[in-house]
């Protein structure tokens, strides 16, 4: 764990291996799912397994909510007994959730508390996009970076991130009431596979592919497109192609692929079998 004072606070939809958060003492702050009346806590209550089954044998979506002021408040005060200076939290997009409000309402709380100093930053991602962005920031904080430092480049990288992904089903989408049974009846025997992107911090439709070979290489081709990028991670959702597509990526990118589960914050409404990329536009 960091030994520098400057520690890094995130929610769990950043959907960050639990490896890395270790690693780099980052402090990940569930949502909690209720599922047909039953709420479980966020990467504590679930397994993504367990998750999946669930959300098949619901007739119903899946609902997150974000945690209550407190659970941020608790942490901030965790860590600062702990010996952090100063936190900077980078959240799940503010258009997205009510997880960054909650945030900000506890950094006020414990403002000024024995000089301790909270930032709260809007990642305008979610999944793994939100993910590459905290740990980008807890290297740069265990290297010794300034509190400002860290914040300025959380503002930064958030304006330069991308979330791409396709969608395997369009289950989730009329369960949700995202689009119509007949529609998604049509689409389902076309095999339709709808491509979403994460754009000024909302989740918009990026297009439709025929088939899944199709949104793969659509992914790829995006990646291509996008010029130089860092922070390539590859996000899934319980898919047995992962690795494959990994592969396909390789010979487009030299750096390290983080790949990560999509958890249930995002899973939800994306749905079993979305695969998708996230990265950082170099300037």
């Amino acid at each position: 764990m960091s030994t520098n004072r400057v520690r890094i606070v995130t929610d769990s939809a950043c959907d960050l291996p639990q490896a890395v958060a270790d690693e780099l003492g980052i402090e990940i702050v569930p949502l909690t799912i209720r599922i047909d009346g039953h709420e479980y806590v966020d990467r504590a209550d679930l397994t993504p397994a367990e998750f999946w089954a669930k959300c098949a044998a619901s007739p119903t979506l899946p609902e997150t909510a974000a945690p209550a002021p407190g659970q941020f408040e608790a942490a901030y005060r965790r860590l600062a007994a702990d010996g952090a200076s100063s936190i900077v939290v980078i959240n799940l997009s503010a258009g997205l959730s009510a997880t960054m409000q909650s945030a900000e309402l506890a950094a006020r709380a414990v403002s000024g508390a024995d000089g301790l100093e909270v930032t709260v930053v809007d990642s305008q991602q979610c999944t793994l996009g939100l993910g590459a962005i905290v740990r980008d920031c807890a290297r740069l904080a265990a290297a010794g970076a300034s509190h400002q430092a860290v914040v300025d480049r959380a503002r930064d990288l958030a304006t330069r991130t991308k979330v791409w992904g396709a969608l395997d089903t369009l289950e989730n989408l009329k369960k949700g009431g995202r689009i119509g049974g007949a529609k998604a009846m049509l689409a389902s025997a076309l095999a339709i596979k709808p491509i979403i992107e994460v754009r000024d911090g909302k989740v918009e439709q990026g297009g439709k592919q025929r088939t899944r070979s199709k949104a793969l290489a659509f992914l790829v081709e995006t990646l291509v497109k996008a010029g130089p990028v860092e922070n390539l991670s590859v996000l899934h959702a319980d898919c047995d192609d992962v690795h494959a597509f990994v592969e396909l990526l390789r010979p487009h990118y030299q750096g390290e692929i983080m790949v990560g589960d999509i958890g249930p914050v995002v899973g939800s409404h994306a749905g079993r079998g979305t695969i998708g990329i996230a990265y950082c536009v170099t300037r």
